[in-house]
């Protein structure tokens, strides 16, 4: 009768990994597996558990005082947010290591089909061989993907989770009170309530119009500055050069903290300037309009640089011989523009844009060092007139504790940015004639 090892092998692993593998005779493989299981039953025997009613129920105990021989005494209880860390940490790691048990029963199968076809299994020199021959990139990238894994994906879902809760101050801040799961009122009461809706509509309009005019500003003005010293009647172009790019070099706090001297309304140089010239003062800083136009020209003077080198070295890379081909043709300096300069222009750094808005959805440098959300707007919950939802956020997340409209905010934020930005990215030639770059 013929031994069915592709059967047995994965049974006998499926009930105490590794054990399949010492049946296949994989020695070295087996103990290791045996090992990592023992290990991650005896862990998860004494957090697992814990875990789970962590994560349903967020804690039962807060902290609370008690007395004891005639002294108040600090009893500490449950405190949810760990407990939502930690949880999530478990299980993860939970799940982690059902990927690897069920990919030791496969690998049990595949060697014990080997073995019914009459082949040896595959030694431990062996298994290392391969997997440094097909299997390097994958194996290297093990420790990478383990930080995505808890230093992004984590914090993304414990952000996420915290939008179900109802996680604010006063009531509702730990350790001395508890957090409750809430589900969709955290969202309901962000659109229902007017002064958080109102806020957030608010917040969002200027939001989305500081992102679009910041981005067009920044590529407009480093266009027009490349095409201008890209000309051969231009001289001393190094120098130029140089003092575009100072900008950029400068750290930008250092920038953006010398800019908000100049336009300050009281003392501020520029001010001053118009001062003597009988020119009057203007509220660069503390009125709405104005502050607005502030950010974005300051937005402009930091930005411009990088756009300037992109589209310089997409310049660079133009072929004389279309120009004089197009000169040959009767093709004037706009027609040349608008038939081979924007085109090639526009395919190599249409993605870079679209990062670039997504960037400006998220400028929290520009906003936050020049007016830092202001001047205040009294109908807006914690936000001010120049605030970005990014701004916003942080206001209500350390400044006023308010974690789970912070976070639902996020979510929202995160689903228009991830969204639009895909969606551009599909349209754009460099997606759609991918060809041209290989």
């Amino acid at each position: 009768m013929k031994t069915r090892h592709h059967m047995v092998a994965p049974v006998l692993s499926a009930l105490i990994p590794g054990s399949g593998q010492i049946y296949n005779r994989q020695w070295i493989k087996g103990l290791m597996m045996l090992l990592l299981s023992g290990f991650a039953i005896s862990y998860f025997a004494s957090t697992l558990r814990t875990a789970v009613w962590g994560m349903i129920t967020l804690g039962d105990v807060p902290s609370r005082l008690e007395e004891v021989n005639g002294r108040s005494v600090n009893v500490p209880g449950d405190h949810s947010i760990n407990l939502m860390i930690q949880s999530l940490i478990v299980l993860f790691l939970f799940v982690l290591y059902l990927i690897v048990y069920i990919s030791v029963i496969k690998d049990a199968y595949r060697t014990g089909r080997k073995r019914d076809s009459g082949l040896p299994p595959a030694t431990f020199r062996q298994t290392l061989t391969f997997i440094h021959d097909f299997k390097f990139a994958q194996a290297m990238l093990v420790l990478p993907g383990a930080g995505i894994l808890f230093l992004t994906i984590l914090p993304i879902v414990f952000m996420v989770l915290l939008a179900f809760t109802n996680y604010s101050s006063p009531h509702h801040i730990p350790p001395g009170n508890l957090v409750d799961w809430v589900g969709l009122d955290t969202f309901a009461q962000l659109f229902r309530l007017s002064s958080w809706s109102g806020t957030f509509l608010g917040v969002l309009g200027w939001t989305v119009l500081w992102a679009v005019v910041a981005t067009a500003t920044t590529f407009i003005s480093g266009l027009a500055v490349a095409l201008v010293l890209s000309q051969k009647e231009i001289r001393l172009k190094g120098i130029w050069r140089t003092l575009i790019i100072i900008p950029y070099a400068i750290p930008q706090m250092i920038s953006l903290l010398a800019m908000k001297m100049m336009f300050n309304g009281k003392f501020g140089p520029i001010n001053q300037y118009l001062s003597h010239f009988g020119l009057g003062q203007l509220p660069w800083l503390t009125d709405p309009f104005w502050a607005k136009f502030t950010v974005i020209i300051v937005n402009i003077w930091v930005g411009m640089p990088l756009s300037f080198l992109l589209i310089s070295s997409v310049l660079s890379t133009i072929s004389p011989d279309l120009y004089e081909a197009a000169r040959v043709e009767g093709a004037g300096r706009w027609q040349q523009a608008r038939i081979i300069t924007f085109p090639f222009i526009m395919f190599a750094i249409a993605p870079i844009l679209i990062i670039q808005l997504a960037g400006n959805f998220n400028n929290f440098n520009v906003i936050y060092l020049l007016t830092n959300g202001g001047p205040s707007n009294p109908e807006y919950q914690f936000a001010g007139h120049t605030d970005l939802l990014i701004t916003w956020l942080y206001k209500l997340t350390l400044n006023n504790n308010i974690y789970n409209i912070a976070s639902a905010i996020g979510i929202i934020l995160f689903i228009i940015i991830a969204g639009f930005s895909i969606w551009n990215y599909r349209q754009t030639r460099s997606f759609k004639d991918e060809e041209m770059t290989q």
